[in-house]
């Protein structure tokens, strides 16, 4: 058994290579092999978002907090409240983040496939934002 003390993982900046704006992760699990899974709490500031990304097994969002918004490629910017969940599917080119006037806090829950649980792609433009 491993207990992981509210405050003994260090919060960490989102890294401007896969965010836009100002993002925070807060782990939650991580386990080691052979279990697959990790999660965090993420917290996006207005405007903050995720860059395109995809998730070689999935991934599910819990939101906590705040007002955001998701998309996958090919469709419509979807509004996510607390108590939303949200599941891309494995290999679904998508973004998340906070609208452009309120923040959003989500839990992020996705598997690893080969040591790695998403795979970064270009940035969400500030026209594909807005649209």
């Amino acid at each position: 058994m491993d207990i992981k003390r509210s405050g003994s993982q260090p919060s960490a900046p989102g890294p401007e290579d896969y965010f836009t704006g100002a993002v925070r992760i807060d782990p939650l699990m991580s386990p080691p092999d052979p279990a697959r899974v990790a999660g965090a709490s993420v917290t996006f500031e207005a405007g903050a978002r995720t860059a395109w990304h995809t998730h070689p097994l999935g991934q599910t969002l819990i939101v906590t907090a705040g007002c955001g918004w998701v998309q996958r490629q090919g469709g419509p910017i979807e509004e996510i409240r607390p108590g939303d969940v949200v599941w891309f599917e494995p290999g679904e080119k998508h973004w998340h983040g906070a609208t452009p006037t309120t923040a959003m806090t989500h839990i992020a829950i996705q598997e690893k496939l080969n040591g790695s649980p998403v795979d970064w792609l270009e940035h969400v433009t500030d026209e594909e934002y807005r649209k």
